[in-house]
């Protein structure tokens, strides 16, 4: 069985949409980083203080046609195509230790499903 790592960046407030539309899709645990984005535009200022908004970093260890399922999902529900809010992508993973054995069940049920 091969592995993908899903990362979606995604503004704080579309979180919990993300992870309950990666949990439809088939995805079993879901790592969640908070973090700040810098970008290329100039910072909204109020009161002399800049505002940086909070992003999730939402990780996901799927097997890799389960994780371009969520992707599809992901993109299409949260309209990343459009939203410049969030950016999903997926990074091969070559080597892997320690994933939990009811997740992968949990991924060859899903399979058996899609077929």
């Amino acid at each position: 069985m091969k592995f993908s790592l899903l990362v979606a960046i995604l503004a704080e407030e579309m979180e919990d949409k993300a992870v309950d539309i990666a949990k439809e899709s088939g995805a079993g645990a879901v790592t969640i980083f908070n973090a700040r984005g810098i970008t290329a535009d100039t910072k909204k200022t109020f009161f002399g203080l800049t505002y940086e908004g909070a992003q999730s970093v939402l990780g996901l260890v799927l097997e890799r046609r389960l994780s371009l399922h969520v992707l599809k999902n992901l993109t299409k529900e949260l309209d990343l195509e459009n939203d410049e809010r969030g950016i999903a992508f997926t990074i091969p993973l070559e080597h892997l230790g320690g994933i939990d054995t009811r997740e992968v069940a949990q991924f060859s049920e899903h399979l058996k499903d899609e077929i």
